[in-house]
């Protein structure tokens, strides 16, 4: 004799069965209790929603099951509202950096968030109304749209889960109305226990009736049901399939036996059932109704164990509907009417001796149906929001988001004054910033471009050694270009050759004796680039020969013009060649007076 699991009792001296209550897990060869829930769960298999999801994007049950109830979405607003509002106000305790670090550039971001309330900053009267972006401005406009958002989906829920009425008319029937109702049937009873469907002895009939007539009709099972059995983890499940079923009788019954087998006597904890039905051509909707059955009406709900000769009845009530808002839809729905349980041991003496008994070792099932088909449940959904209620309220929660910001807007402006103009002082940082970064780009092109080792910037101008003797612009702090020469004109500039060829000598003493109808000349130098004569001042030769240099036109502020720039260096260039002229008509000069000046030999002679 092989050992009896934990919690078992011993019978014929040599079989074992689980104790009352408890059935046998052969993973953990043990018997235990069935803490199954009786609760009984139905669903009538159309589901009212004022919106329609796809069942592939979205299911609304599980969101539904979720949350629970609109305080989810307040509730997550709110907490993102004051966090956004919290990280806001804690920025602003941070340094801007002169606009380089990366606060500076979160502050800066966020002020370009204000896309809400840029025209309705604080302005002073009798000035035109501008578009302003505010830090502060940026904070309250993403915090409105949280807001929104977050009442917005409330909303939404709201509307899918409560917003429809669902309104049931009765009718009487007749013949044609039940022939339309074609319904894919399914009883699926699991018989919780230790037992398999090798206990099972198979049905070959079931008894049918009608109202009105005082016998019973017995018909082949194969005609109505198909029947078939399989084992699960909790015990062995009779289904019974009906397939395109007309059920025109009045009720309609099945019953089954378990059998006593070796080391697995016939006795049950409990039933699990799941009964279900579906259009046979729209299959999408399931009308369904499952449930646990433990110990009958017992209200103490102790454990007990179903064995004898006595049946347990399982009742079925099946009602046609008709659902109107789902193009007539026809569905049976079925509901949980009654179970009478049958023969109950609920000790544990009481269990060895209904073993030892012969006569007891069977456990009896009954399946009974009862078509309700007098009437017809006609079910259609009303939606009380309509979508001009809808948009109402859309708009309403929209209003309220913005004035409510609005609102701490203005109040924070009227009372604080430096909020009035904050904006100016982000702007000017990043204007200075952008400002020296252009300036700098333009000194490493000077530097690369005419080999500069050094390039001084001050207040004053001045000329950079190895690059031509060009006036390089100082860069004030506010960044604009000293001397009227605007970034735009810089880069025109650099397009310009400034390479200068020096053609003339630079000697600095010259002595020679003229006459004096030289030195009297008048020089003049013409222009050839522009068409325009330039005319010089007569220059007296005396001790110093060489005219000082033109004046160069440069207008102050930002309206230079490259043609100015290019005359200038045009006069610079003329001045050179006149400077050039000048010196080769001074050493013709001299060669002349040397040629005609005689010989010491020559005026002794004379």
């Amino acid at each position: 004799m092989s050992r009896c699991p934990q919690n078992s009792v011993l019978y014929n001296g040599s079989h074992c069965a689980c104790q009352v209550g408890r059935f046998l897990n052969v993973s953990a060869n043990s018997c235990i209790t069935y803490d199954g829930s009786s609760a009984i769960k139905t669903d009538s298999g159309i589901d009212y929603y004022a919106f329609s999801f796809p069942k592939t994007f979205i299911s609304f049950d599980s969101i539904k099951k979720f949350t629970q109830s609109q305080a989810v979405f307040l509730e997550a607003t709110l907490l993102m509202l004051l966090s956004w509002l919290l990280f806001c106000f804690l920025l602003r305790f941070t340094k801007l950096g002169g606009g380089r670090n990366v606060w500076f550039k979160i502050r800066w971001w966020i002020s370009r968030l204000d896309v809400c309330f840029a025209t309705r900053h604080w302005l002073d009267d009798q000035k035109f109304v501008v578009k302003r972006k505010t830090e502060l401005g940026g904070t309250f406009s993403i915090a409105s749209w949280i807001l929104f958002t977050g009442l917005f989906a409330a909303l939404l829920y709201q509307i899918i889960a409560k917003r429809t009425i669902e309104m049931h008319n009765v009718r009487a029937t007749n013949a044609p109305d039940l022939a339309l109702f074609r319904n894919d049937m399914e009883f699926n009873m699991t018989t919780v226990s230790s037992m398999s469907c090798s206990n099972l002895r198979r049905p070959t009939t079931l008894l049918s009736g009608s109202s009105g007539f005082n016998e019973d009709k017995v018909f082949p099972i194969s005609g109505f049901l198909n029947f078939s059995c399989h084992n699960t983890s909790l015990g062995p499940t009779i289904s019974l399939k009906c397939s395109n079923c007309r059920l025109h009788q009045d009720f309609l019954s099945v019953s089954w036996q378990f059998v006593d087998l070796p080391n697995s006597p016939a006795s049950a904890v409990g039933f699990q059932f799941n009964v279900t039905s579906k259009d046979h051509i729209r299959s999408d909707h399931v009308s369904f109704v499952s449930g646990t059955l433990k110990n009958g009406t017992n209200s103490d709900n102790s454990p007990v164990t179903f064995r004898g000769t006595d049946t347990n009845i399982l009742i079925f009530n099946l009602f046609p509907r008709l659902y109107r808002s789902a193009k007539d839809l026809r569905l049976v729905q079925p509901l949980f009417h009654e179970f009478v349980p049958g023969s109950i041991l609920r000790e544990t003496s009481q269990l060895q001796a209904s073993l030892e008994n012969a006569s007891d070792g069977l456990m009896n099932t009954t399946l009974y149906v009862n078509y309700l088909n007098s009437y017809i449940i006609e079910s259609e959904n009303q939606n009380i929001v309509g979508a001009v209620g809808f948009l109402a309220d859309l708009g309403g929660l929209y209003c309220l988001s913005m004035m409510l910001f609005f609102f701490l807007l203005v109040q924070c402006e009227f009372r604080i004054k430096r909020l009035r103009n904050e904006d100016s002082i982000l702007r000017n940082i990043r204007s200075r910033r952008k400002a020296q970064e252009h300036w700098d780009k333009v000194r490493k092109y000077v530097m690369y471009t005419w080999n500069c080792r050094t390039l001084d910037v001050d207040d004053h101008s001045k000329t950079e050694p190895g690059c031509g003797h060009f006036m390089l612009p100082s860069v004030h702090g506010n960044g604009s270009v000293r001397g009227g020469v605007s970034s735009r004109k810089r880069r025109q500039l650099s397009n310009i050759d400034l390479s200068f060829h020096k053609q003339v000598s630079s000697e600095k003493a010259l002595k020679c004796d003229i006459s004096g109808s030289a030195k009297d000349k008048i020089k003049h130098c013409i222009g050839s680039n522009d068409g325009v004569a330039v005319r010089h001042q007569a220059f007296p030769i005396g001790d110093e020969i060489i005219p000082p240099p033109p004046q160069l036109d440069l207008k102050s502020g930002s309206d230079i013009e490259l043609s100015d720039i290019q005359k200038n260096f045009q006069r610079l260039y003329d001045y050179n060649v006149m400077l050039r002229e000048e010196f080769i008509a001074t050493q013709s000069l001299l060669r002349d007076l040397t040629a005609k000046t005689p010989s010491p030999g020559t005026e002794s002679q004379t």
